[in-house]
């Protein structure tokens, strides 16, 4: 194998790195230091192209919403867990990470692709009636798969997800200034009323609907939802897992010694 076709192999555009000399996305590092945001490093890194402020802003508070979710979170439990058994800080943000799939952390993935489903069921001219009539029939569609739980909305702990209204006024400021189309949504949205039907007490979105709707609304694809949760929730895993290496436990189990699990044998 000739260098070449070495070089090929790991051909990439998403970073150049040679001798005294490193470009991300084509730009020089030292020309991104100091004057990019995270979010729009994140927003670069994916994409190959800088966001507006607008963008960049939207995308922030999306990952600012998702960061924790306190220990009765799978993920975070997991991470201190893991921080009291001798393995570093990055072996307890791995075993945290690696519990976000399709019941923890993937719902957001899903809820793209279920308002992707109404978006391109209607047109840029329809009205509230028309998306509302194409949501029920997404809805009908994905409950006859089986799928009782509609990822993105409902919540075991909160009535009304407090994530929900700050998220969805910024995507509601940014398409008034045409930032962001607002088809997601009023997708989004036009769900709600859908699951609320008959219902006493509605089922509003969750963050992982939130945050879809944002990632959505960006132009991220759905699989980066998920990959942007990940990202986002890694901080609130370092932080608990860094407060509990601090504290002192060892082999900190998931309830207190003198609890004993029931016996089913």
């Amino acid at each position: 194998m000739t260098d070449t076709e070495v070089a090929d192999w790991w051909g990439t555009a998403v970073s150049r790195i040679e001798p005294d000399h490193i470009e991300l996305r084509g730009i020089p590092v030292q020309d991104l230091i100091g004057t990019t945001g995270f979010a729009a490093m994140v927003w670069l890194m994916l994409r190959g192209s800088r966001p507006d402020q607008a963008q960049a802003r939207l995308l922030e508070a999306a990952l600012v919403a998702g960061v924790d979710h306190g220990p009765h979170a799978p993920s975070i439990a997991v991470a201190r867990i893991a921080a009291t058994c001798g393995v570093g800080i990055n072996n307890a943000m791995a075993s945290a990470i690696n519990t976000l799939g399709d019941s923890h952390g993937g719902a957001g993935q899903e809820c793209v692709e279920l308002l992707t489903e109404i978006v391109d069921g209607t047109t840029d001219s329809a009205t509230a009636q028309d998306i509302a009539e194409t949501a029920a029939e997404v809805v009908a569609a994905w409950r006859a798969r089986g799928i009782r739980y509609l990822p993105g909305f409902g919540h075991r702990f909160h009535t009304r997800d407090p994530r929900r209204d700050p998220l969805l006024t910024l995507v509601d400021e940014a398409a008034a200034a045409g930032v962001v189309r607002g088809s997601f949504v009023a997708a989004a949205r036009a769900v709600e009323v859908v699951l609320a039907r008959g219902r006493a007490t509605p089922v509003p979105m969750n963050i992982d609907g939130a945050t879809a709707v944002v990632y959505a609304e960006l132009g991220f694809p759905a699989p980066l939802a998920r990959g942007l949760f990940v990202l986002s929730r890694s901080v609130g895993v370092l932080a608990h897992a860094w407060e509990e290496m601090g504290q002192g436990r060892r082999n900190k189990g998931p309830v207190p010694p003198a609890v004993r699990p029931t016996y089913l044998g």
